[in-house]
């Protein structure tokens, strides 16, 4: 989703152009457009931005004086906001007595000369860039490498189509995450069996999980006279082999259920949930032998399509990936909450200042949903990157939570709430206000609070909340 929601923004035909109007007005303090800068070179367009800037200083400064200084309402004059205003847009250092002695009627021209003083001399050249017939392409190449680790050339995107470009980081993305699945499990194995301060690692309990981890005959020998660092090369090779063959297995499972599916549709739901068609067999018996998991044929056949797919999925995962899951798992259940208690918070300002939307003939309530999802979608949006950029860079992950995810950890964390619960409870939220213009009530988290000093409800370590989860929540 991020691959072709930010290629989709880079490879606008208008993205320098917008880049570029967006810097200008800011720099300069005044609004431009992006058609403004559609097909002009950079001379070109520092010419007019500059140009344009100080022909608008004459009604920037009349309107602040304007706004500030009303000229039948003395009594309501502000000298101190309209220093603020013209100090921070043009970079004057001007105290409120300075305008004062200039007197209302002389302050405009004064304003506005050294106002055009200020915007002939500010410096444009870093804007060049944004204009650059390939302003579009480096950015996409540093927002790959950044936000995955992921190496482009220009020469090597330069022609390609958009949706070719996805595809290529798309792959060099998902072969990056490959192998940091298979390190990651190393990571966990090295942090766990790491003794004291010094950092000794526990050989003996190193290989003997590994052995198990990965179906590999390894021996204290093996690893004798070996530094940490070659050890952890030699394991994250045994990883790399086990990952190859789990794709070997994933795909057998895969036609497995293909075959498991396609025998039960020409066949009627008793004859399926007798087991009589011969395709539940197999499939139970499949898994014993490959998976080593116990799924007998009756339970098979009480399982719909959906159930049955998401069932193998989960045994899979446990069986192949289960520090990865585990380190996704707990790393998305802790952004949800986060960005969901955020996300009422934010929900409830929002309900505090709609009202004012009346006042411009807008409907309070509309509004509020209208804002209301828009934040939803943002606080998704703001998930998905947070996600993807701790998994990319889990090396950078705290030790203690990284060793808890090993293979043997046995905690167990409640299931955030869905998406959709999570809509309906701001749907209901909304839907509860009441008649147009009554009260909006606010979204609340419903979630039964956790005390600090509480028995750690998330895990069987049997410690307090606060030396425990909520310790490593916060880490």
């Amino acid at each position: 989703n991020q691959v072709a929601y930010y290629l989709d923004i880079f490879l606008h035909r208008y993205y320098s152009s917008e880049s570029f109007a967006d810097w200008a007005s800011t720099r300069l303090a005044t609004p431009f457009e992006a058609r403004d800068f559609q097909g002009l070179t950079f001379k070109d367009a520092e010419l007019f931005v500059r140009d344009h800037a100080e022909r608008m200083v004459e009604t920037q400064v009349l309107d602040a004086i304007e706004e500030n200084l009303p000229a039948d309402q003395e009594e309501e004059w502000n000298w101190e906001a309209l220093t603020k205003i013209v100090n921070q847009r043009w970079n004057l250092n001007y105290r409120d007595r300075d305008l004062k002695r200039f007197g209302r009627n002389n302050l405009s021209s004064e304003l506005i000369e050294q106002a055009r003083l200020t915007v002939s001399k500010i410096e444009l050249s870093d804007g060049e860039s944004l204009l650059d017939e390939d302003y579009a392409f480096t950015t996409a190449i540093a927002w790959a490498e950044h936000k995955f680790g992921v190496i482009l050339e220009l020469n090597e995107i330069r022609d390609a189509d958009p949706d070719e470009l996805k595809e290529l980081v798309y792959g060099k993305a998902e072969a990056i995450y490959g192998h940091k699945e298979s390190e990651y499990p190393i990571m966990a194995g090295l942090y766990r069996f790491a003794q004291g301060e010094q950092g000794r690692i526990d050989r003996d309990g190193l290989i003997s999980w590994a052995r198990d981890r990965f179906e590999v005959e390894l021996t204290v020998d093996d690893l004798k006279n070996k530094q940490r660092d070659e050890v952890r090369k030699l394991l994250v090779q045994y990883s790399n082999q086990h990952q190859e063959k789990s794709r070997v297995v994933l795909q057998e499972m895969q036609q497995q259920l293909s075959g498991y599916l396609d025998a039960i549709n020409g066949h009627s739901a008793t004859t399926t949930r007798s087991g009589d068609n011969g395709a539940l067999k197999p499939l139970s018996q499949w898994l014993q032998d490959n998976l080593s998991y116990q799924l007998d044929a009756e339970e098979i056949a009480r399982l719909d399509q959906e159930q049955l797919s998401n069932k193998l999925t989960a045994v899979f995962e446990d069986r192949y990936r289960p520090e990865m899951q585990r380190m996704e798992r707990t790393l998305l259940l802790e952004i949800v909450d986060t960005a969901w208690k955020d996300h009422l918070l934010v929900m409830d300002h929002l309900r505090s200042s709609v009202g004012l939307k009346g006042y411009a003939q807008m409907d309070p309530k509309v509004e509020y949903k209208r804002e209301g999802m828009k934040l939803f979608d943002q606080m998704w949006q703001s998930i998905e990157e947070r996600t993807t950029d701790l998994v990319f860079r889990m090396e950078q992950l705290d030790e203690d939570f990284v060793g808890s995810t090993w293979n043997e950890s046995a905690a167990s964390h409640d299931e955030a709430q869905s998406t959709s619960e999570m809509a309906q409870q701001q749907e209901a939220a909304i839907d509860s206000s009441g008649e147009q213009g009554g009260r909006l009530d606010p979204i609340r988290n419903r979630n039964e609070r956790v005390g600090r000093n509480d028995i750690c409800p998330y895990c069987d370590s049997g410690k307090k909340y606060k030396n425990c989860c909520l310790r490593k929540k916060n880490a």
